[in-house]
């Protein structure tokens, strides 16, 4: 039986970045996925780390110290993670969105973020292909965007050279504590110990959970999403559009029919560099379907070209979906799970998990290492929802 410090259990973005803050705390640590790194939402997502989709609160906290850390990422680790400050814009193409854009906006600068309501005039020199019956946006210097498959690799490289064991394509199927070591049986018959155990697998973070029976209520939200084919820059920063921003926060404002709200649809894109649009995207509570559906995505892509005319004769060269592990109340978990010492949740960050990886993996090794956290989490923990 190999011993370890850590094992952690999922081979997404945030169990690597877990892997990796660990690594750099000298902790001994195995990482078992299930199938191959990325192969879950990680590697079937936008690129974006959004500050303006946050309302003042825990998740926006969360996103500015990972945007701290993805900017430190940047400049110091030895691997190219694709990071882009290019800023973003919310576009607002009803009067009836603009109160509720406003309110928005002023919380955020009160907040701290640098973000304002800007006019037609000013959209239009920002990004001059948008339609002629643009209301307004908000425009934000500080929204990034990174490579999701770059920075997997950054993790993953840095912690394999650090020492890290990889178990691939075989998973969990029983736990067992035992003289304060947790004792895991692997489905292909390999037994490990371990000090300490991070639940990391995003969307299927409540079947880990049911192994030691406790109750994580963590569901897909399915997200679709098009890319284009390599096509020049319409403007530098990343687009949403506001009813995307709404039917998030506070879906009973948005004019739309039930199918869309059901869908969760809303219009977001972002340029990767190599020149592909990635437009997206939906919120379907609870679908494990890994297909995409024709149907939504021309609903997606005719978004698209309704903002941004000049895309009506652009190739979309491939669609994908990914599982996006959300909670109920929007927030993530982060915590140890009370009455199972050693036993950690990092999971649920829905959207954002490329946003608030960084930060995760910190916020994990912080507690394992028995530091006080650099974020006060107390309203992250599991027991929440009891």
């Amino acid at each position: 039986m190999k011993k370890y410090d850590v094992v952690i259990l999922g081979g997404g973005i945030t169990g690597l970045s877990c892997a990796y803050y660990l690594t750099l705390k000298n902790k001994n640590i195995a990482l078992v996925e299930k199938n191959q790194i990325g192969s879950g939402a990680s590697g079937a997502c936008d690129d974006m780390i959004l500050l303006q989709s946050k309302k003042p609160g825990k998740n926006l906290e969360l996103a500015v110290e990972s945007l701290k850390l993805y900017k430190d990422l940047a400049a110091n680790i030895n691997y190219d993670i694709g990071f882009h400050n290019r800023g973003g814009m919310i576009l607002i193409d009803k009067d009836e969105h603009m109160a509720f854009m406003e309110d928005y906006v002023s919380k955020q600068k009160d907040y701290g973020l640098n973000i304002e309501l800007i006019d037609k005039k000013s959209v239009k020199k920002r990004h001059p292909f948008v339609k002629d019956n643009i209301v307004a946006s908000t425009y934000g210097t500080e929204d990034s965007q990174v490579n999701p498959l770059f920075t997997m690799r950054a993790f993953l490289g840095s912690a394999v050279n650090a020492g890290m064991e990889l178990y691939k394509g075989t998973e969990v199927v029983e736990f067992n504590k035992k003289n304060g070591f947790w004792q895991i049986r692997l489905s292909d018959g390999r037994e490990l110990e371990a000090e300490n155990i991070v639940n990391a697998a995003g969307a299927w973070a409540s079947d880990i959970g049911k192994l030691i029976d406790i109750d994580i209520p963590i569901t897909s939200k399915k997200g679709q999403i098009a890319v284009t084919e390599n096509i020049p820059q319409l403007g530098r920063e990343n687009i949403w559009s506001a009813e995307y921003i709404i039917s998030k926060l506070n879906p009973e404002l948005v004019n739309a029919s039930e199918k869309h709200k059901e869908l969760g649809i809303g219009l977001s894109m972002s340029q990767t560099s190599d020149g592909n649009y990635l437009i997206g995207s939906t919120r379907e509570k609870g679908n494990y379907s890994k297909g995409t559906d024709t149907e939504v995505i021309r609903i997606l892509v005719n978004q698209a070209v309704d903002f941004f005319p000049v895309l009506k004769n652009i190739h979309i060269i491939r669609t994908f979906a990914g599982f996006r592990p959300a909670c109920a109340d929007g927030k993530p978990i982060i915590s140890e799970v009370q009455g199972h010492e050693g036993f950690y949740i990092a999971a649920g960050h829905e959207g954002d998990g490329i946003a608030m990886a960084p930060v995760t993996g910190k916020l994990i090794s912080q507690m394992i290492c028995g530091e006080k956290t650099s974020i006060d989490i107390g309203e992250l923990c599991l027991e929440r929802f009891n």
